[in-house]
């Protein structure tokens, strides 16, 4: 299954992937709209709930690190269905909890294990061939932003009307019937590589020393992540100001609206295809330019301040998901045998920037208001396209320097050099790349 695919999954399959992961992906994002109701129920204070919410996302981030480079050993079906029952029993304990610290601790346990949709990402684009691969990436992106969009919509929707405790009991019955539905979809071959563990784990570094591309991706994507982030939570903070007076269920209606992403994204995906990785990045560079620019009349005020941030919001939304398309295609053309460890230090980084970004959005916004976020927005995506910049002239340069290395076929044992010239991996990496194990 290492890159080379025995059969092509169909669209009916593709779909079904797609949903897995917006089902999948929810488990993150509903405890978010519902940290009030725990609070209530559980007699603490408001700040002592989103601990709920931290340990969630922490332990997703752990699990991106620890659990995802595994899909490059262990048999797709096996791994997935397994993750899948122990968020299942982490979310029924999460439901049941009689106290805080037991759904915290539910709630880690849940994060680390909720990363089946990048496991599935990484899968399914070695199942199609190389010319259908943006689009289908694009698609189960679509799928994962279908599921961040409605998971606070279906948290927020039955917690009101059941109380806290039923998105939880839902969400646990969900991922049984995903594992179900899952057994008859994914694949069951043996994934090529058969290093140990830690030598899993420690290659994310390693490729993110050795590869280029990857490191370029990480930039672009993390950038644009950081302003994304920026923007969300400083909009809540905004909207429900002096400024707005508004509601915060007007953040929801924003995100709503930006569920047309969705359409986007896979027109994204074949964009990738036809052009290349490095067009549709720029490309969403630029919108998120726009976007910052479009957002900035959100300081205007009433309705028209109102439709300036919906419409800057979806912009920024359909630029930053171009973008993740583009960008997760360039990383998983590197190494067919470790697209899930590539996948592991792609996804790290760009966590990481969305974190950095939604402290600096608070803090901006603290100090300079929704202008100051809309420059920090701007900032970010100015960044990225100055990067994309140098890169072009540098590897313009390159290519008049260098001839063009001669064809070498692919042999068994040994990695095709990087279309961009890359480094070559170190051997720790390599063997990996090699099937040794």
């Amino acid at each position: 299954m290492a890159g080379r695919p025995d059969s092509t999954p169909s669209p009916r399959t593709i779909f079904l992937l797609a949903l897995s992961c917006g089902v999948g992906v929810a488990n993150i994002y509903f405890p978010q709209a519902i940290s009030p109701l725990i609070a209530d129920g559980l007699h603490v204070s408001d700040a002592q709930a989103t601990r709920v919410v931290t340990a969630n996302q922490a332990g997703y981030a752990a699990g991106i690190f620890l659990l995802v480079p595994l899909g490059d050993r262990i048999a797709t079906r096996r791994l997935v269905c397994t993750l899948l029952g122990i968020v299942s029993a982490g979310l029924l304990v999460a439901g049941t909890a009689p106290s805080l610290p037991v759904l915290v601790a539910a709630s880690a346990v849940v994060g680390v294990t909720t990363v089946v949709p990048q496991i599935i990402i990484a899968t399914s684009v070695g199942l199609v061939p190389e010319a259908r691969r943006g689009a289908v990436t694009g698609t189960l992106l679509s799928g994962l932003i279908g599921g961040i969009l409605l998971a606070r919509t279906f948290g927020g929707a039955l917690g009101t009307w059941l109380g806290w405790r039923a998105p939880y009991l839902v969400a646990a019955a969900l991922m049984l019937v995903l594992a179900v539905v899952l057994t008859g979809v994914l694949p069951t071959a043996q994934p090529a590589s058969r290093q140990r563990y830690p030598a899993l784990v420690a290659a994310a570094p390693l490729l993110l020393r050795a590869e280029p591309a990857l490191r370029r991706s990480c930039l672009f994507q993390g950038l644009a992540l950081a302003g994304f982030s920026a923007a969300w939570t400083s909009l809540t903070l905004y909207v429900t100001s002096s400024a707005y007076g508004v509601r915060a269920v007007a953040v929801g209606v924003i995100a709503l609206v930006g569920a047309a992403s969705m359409v986007v994204t896979p027109r994204a995906g074949r964009l990738v295809d036809r052009r290349g990785p490095d067009v549709v990045s720029v490309a969403a560079m630029g919108g998120s330019l726009a976007a910052a620019a479009l957002l900035l009349t959100g300081c205007l005020g009433g309705a028209l301040g109102l439709v300036g941030l919906t419409a800057g919001m979806l912009l920024l939304d359909v630029a930053v998901q171009s973008g993740q398309v583009a960008n997760q295609s360039r990383v998983f053309a590197l190494a067919p045998a470790m697209r899930s460890r590539l996948n592991t230090a792609y996804m790290s980084c760009v966590f990481f920037g969305a974190s950095i970004g939604s402290w600096l959005g608070v803090t901006v916004y603290d100090l300079l208001g929704w202008t100051g976020v809309c420059l920090l927005i701007a900032g970010s995506a100015a960044l990225a396209l100055l990067a994309a910049g140098v890169h072009a002239v540098t590897a313009g340069r390159s290519a008049i320097a260098e001839p063009p290395p001669p064809h070498r076929p692919e042999v068994s044992g040994e990695r095709q050099a990087p279309l961009d010239g890359s480094a070559k991996l170190p051997d720790s990496v390599t063997v990996g790349v090699a099937d040794r194990g």
